[in-house]
């Protein structure tokens, strides 16, 4: 039962669609039933025609049919049967047709599902979780979700109905015959029911393979350089091989598991043939019957072997996939879990608390207006620790931004610089504190405060498109406003780095940016957050990687900037922050000291603590 309720909550379906299924299901095993058990009486009037005049029924269709002789009328009957089996087999595939369709279809929303669902969760999900978990989450789990979990599920529904009302149906032709095929059922189901839990095992062990693969690639081949220069091929190749033999081997031990449903079903049922002829001929007062009964049984084998065999293996396939399916669900409860809710409510703008349960999974954005910034940002005793941390990251850190502003924030590494701007973004909720813009507090509002903040890292994300879509980041190419473009490159001292690219603006840049230098990659990450006109720009040693030429000429940008944007400026390097309006210096998660750069910068401090690249 637990299994059944976790695939209802993963699947988007609605129960109606479901009770549809199951009302096919049920349909085609009548039709089936219906179609076999037509076939003994059948077989009964061909040995001996002069049944018709014994039925009533049979004797009153022959009249009414005007056929002038008994073997026109048990012709025109297999007639009628044949037609029943062919509608049975066209409706049989239509079904299937239905089955396959909906299934893929529910892959669709579940990949949607799982996007929107780690999208949506808070930034403290990402400092322990694996992205290798996420993509084979999204891609793998979700694609297994519907090969091994739902079309199995469905299949074993449809065949459990399909055996229940044959065996019904045999029961009525042969009820000691059903009771010896039905022991025989049992017996092969023992074994496999006592494997289920190395089933699972194997199964654990897959996905886990599978994971540690992406994880491999990632690590290999994102870090090319350093692999080629340091000689590791060796390292990742020998354990690419290990987990790829991992999953080898516990996918070659489910399927071979997997192939003995259909040789011993087809053994026993060989075995209860052959044993129901020797028993009936031992048996005198049985043989009268025999041909009509065998012809029954005959044809229910056709049937009842394929769908107890496929039982069989859809049943050990979801015990398989039983570890995918907790991953999954898992994933998706992650959005109920309390800091999540709270996440979603200061998004969604309902910190009063009118946010539905039901509303986690169809949950969106905000999409108010963004807040008004006229006159200051005040950070008002700020305290957070990171889960499970024996200490504070920031300890009751206070101060003022005002707008147009450009203020630094320096310190020693771990010092809690980058932990104070995920506050300051959002990112992450404070224990104790609050930010507020105008006096209005940014927590009644998330989405709507990070409308107004753009972010510029150390090391700039860069899709594998061209210049044009990663400065208008998330925008459809018909929507790319062209003034504001190239307002953003002249900002952003641009233009004459992409006249010089062989396409212009259509050039493509390679993955994260690897066909462009430090300086064109940062370039590209300020028109960015100048083309989505954020009035607030947070640079988090936005160059501290870059040669002293090339920071001179993105401070040159940022200069131009000044009065015009609210900056918040994370760095080593005091050449960058020299031009800052204030500096905050912080310790051990407090702020120790505040001032101009005059001030905070001694030459006696730069040339003992925060020295100048």
């Amino acid at each position: 039962m637990r299994y059944l309720s976790q695939f209802l909550y993963v699947i988007t379906a609605k129960k109606i669609e479901l009770l549809l299924l199951v009302f096919f299901f049920l349909v085609i095993s009548l039709l089936d039933a219906l179609g076999i058990g037509l076939i003994g009486p059948f077989i009964g009037l061909a040995v001996n025609p002069e049944q018709i005049q014994q039925n009533v029924w049979l004797s009153s269709f022959y009249e009414y049919s005007g056929l002038s002789n008994t073997s026109q009328f048990i012709a025109s009957l297999g007639l009628i049967i044949i037609v029943i089996f062919y509608f049975k087999s066209f409706l049989y595939y239509q079904i299937q047709n239905y089955v396959l369709k909906f299934c893929y279809a529910q892959q669709v929303k579940l990949r949607h599902r799982l996007m929107h669902t780690y999208l949506s969760l808070p930034y403290t999900f990402y400092l322990k979780t694996n992205s290798a978990h996420i993509i084979q989450i999204i891609i793998g789990e979700s694609e297994k979700f519907t090969y091994s979990i739902a079309i199995p599920l469905l299949n074993s529904i449809a065949n459990s109905f399909v055996l229940v009302v044959l065996l019904l149906l045999l029961a009525k032709t042969d009820l000691l015959a059903t009771v010896g095929i039905l022991g025989l059922l049992i017996v092969a189901f023992i074994p496999f029911h006592y494997l289920r839990h190395k089933v699972a095992a194997w199964g654990k062990e897959g996905v886990e393979a599978l994971t540690e693969t992406i994880r491999i690639i990632n690590h290999g081949i994102g870090s090319l350089k350093e692999t080629k220069l340091l000689g590791c091929e060796d390292f990742f190749e020998s354990q690419l091989l290990f987990q790829t033999n991992r999953y080898a081997r516990a996918a070659s031990l489910f399927h071979i598991f997997g192939q003995l449903p259909r040789i011993v079903m087809e053994a026993l049922l060989i075995t209860f043939v052959v044993g129901l002829v020797s028993l009936s001929l031992i048996v005198v007062e049985r043989s009268d019957s025999l041909a009509s009964v065998l012809g029954i049984f005959a044809i229910a084998s056709v049937r009842i072997i394929p769908s107890a065999s496929q039982l069989l293996s859809s049943m050990a396939t979801l015990r398989n996939a039983k570890p995918s399916l907790d991953k999954i669900y898992l994933d998706l409860k992650e959005l109920e879990k309390p800091e999540a809710i709270n996440y979603l409510k200061m998004s969604q703008n309902t910190i009063s608390g009118t946010f539905k349960h039901k509303d986690l999974n169809s949950f969106k954005a905000s999409k108010q207006k963004p807040l008004v910034f006229t006159d200051k940002i005040v950070i008002d005793k700020i305290q957070y620790s990171y889960p499970e941390a024996a200490s504070k990251a920031l300890n009751d850190v206070s101060l003022t931004i005002r707008k147009g502003e450009s203020i630094a924030l320096i310190g020693k590494s771990g010092s809690g610089k980058t932990t104070l701007a995920d506050v300051f973004l959002g990112l992450l909720r404070p224990q104790e504190g609050d930010i507020q813009v105008d006096g209005w507090s940014i927590y009644k509002d998330l989405t709507s405060w990070q409308s107004l903040i753009a972010y510029i890292p150390q090391s700039i994300f860069l899709m594998d498109d061209t210049v044009e879509r990663n400065i208008a980041f998330g925008v459809a190419d018909n929507q790319i406003d062209r003034q504001k473009l190239e307002r953003a490159i002249d900002f952003a001292q641009l233009a004459d780095i992409v006249k010089q690219l062989p396409n212009g603006l259509q050039t493509f840049v390679g993955e994260n940016g690897v066909c462009l230098s430090g300086g064109q990659r940062q370039r590209i990450g300020i028109a960015r957050a100048l083309y989505h006109e954020r009035e607030i720009l947070v640079l988090d040693e936005a160059t501290s990687a870059l040669d002293n030429e090339t920071e001179s000429l993105i401070s040159e940008a940022l200069q131009k900037l000044s009065g015009i944007k609210t900056m918040i400026i994370i760095a080593h390097r005091l050449t960058t922050v020299e031009k800052c309006d204030r500096i905050y210096e912080i310790n051990n998660g407090k702020v120790i000291r505040c001032g101009t750069y005059q001030e905070i910068v001694s030459p006696k401090q730069i040339n003992n603590n925060f020295k100048s690249v």
